[in-house]
């Protein structure tokens, strides 16, 4: 069972460091699922520049009021 992380209620200045702490804490092969209210594409690119070639993106539902999003650790 993987972990949901429904940041919808985080402050906004605190959700990319929440997801990041999530992501960082996973071990390869492992992920978890992003909720929020939005698409988290601005977060997409910044993963892709922080951690590139270390994740996964999965989109498992795109809104129109919720999104969810599997982010894995590939390495």
């Amino acid at each position: 069972m993987e972990k949901t992380l429904d940041i919808r209620l985080v402050p906004p200045r605190e959700k990319h460091p929440t997801i990041f702490r999530t992501f960082d804490a996973l071990e390869p092969g492992e992920g978890f699922v992003l909720v929020n209210d939005h698409d988290p594409k601005p977060l997409y690119y910044q993963m892709n520049h922080e951690r590139p070639d270390v994740f996964d993106w999965e989109y498992l539902q795109q809104g129109p009021s919720v999104w969810r999003v599997r982010i894995g650790r590939s390495a």
